[in-house]
């Protein structure tokens, strides 16, 4: 269960805009952090997040190698009043393109609005029949996050709270993702999954 929670935790990492490249720190802490996918496809995803300047500077840099190694491009812009994010990476035989634009701010609330495409990787049976999956491989998602309060007394920062209450912090997910790299670096060669 525990392993399944820091799973579920790490994936909100992955679509918080804070964690997609070198964005404004955000005010230090309970932010609320709704993600939808377009169509329906996914449920909405509800979470919070306490955090302080030390654990929003983790969150951002968590996957960081792993960005730049399947990344060719990982660009952030300030037009004006927004952030524009651009980004091509490649996953063995898939390339996700991706471009998303931030409003707002970090101080009190921002949305990211996101469109990717993905190219080439495998043909999962029935997902271009979901509904909002489209068949070209293309998918839309809005995340919403809003400054809350301080966070509570029974919360520390890098905690992450999900649906029903259960709570994971980013140190926990931090070392699942070093133990995860150092088994994957002594792993024989030949053990290595193939693209």
């Amino acid at each position: 269960m525990r392993r399944k929670l820091i799973c579920a935790a790490a994936a909100t990492l992955i679509v918080t805009p804070a964690a997609a490249l070198d964005l404004p720190a955000r005010k230090p802490g309970l932010w609320e952090i709704k993600t939808m996918m377009e169509g329906g496809f996914q449920p909405t995803h509800v979470a919070q997040h306490c955090i302080d300047a030390e654990t929003d500077k983790l969150m951002n840099t968590m996957g960081a190698d792993m960005r730049k190694e399947a990344c060719s491009k990982q660009d952030v812009r300030k037009d004006g009043a927004t952030y524009v994010i651009e980004s091509v990476c490649k996953f063995g035989p898939m390339t996700s393109t991706s471009h998303g634009v931030i409003t707002g701010d970090f101080n009190s609330a921002y949305t990211l609005k996101m469109t990717s495409k993905r190219d080439g990787g495998p043909n999962f049976p029935g997902m271009s029949n979901m509904p909002g999956m489209p068949a070209d491989g293309t998918s839309k998602m809005t995340i919403e996050a809003k400054w809350l309060s301080a966070c509570t007394a029974d919360q520390k920062p890098g905690d992450m709270i999900m649906a029903g209450g259960r709570k994971v912090n980013i140190h926990d997910i931090q070392s699942m993702q070093n133990r995860m790299q150092d088994m994957m670096k002594n792993m024989p060669k030949g053990m290595y999954p193939k693209n």
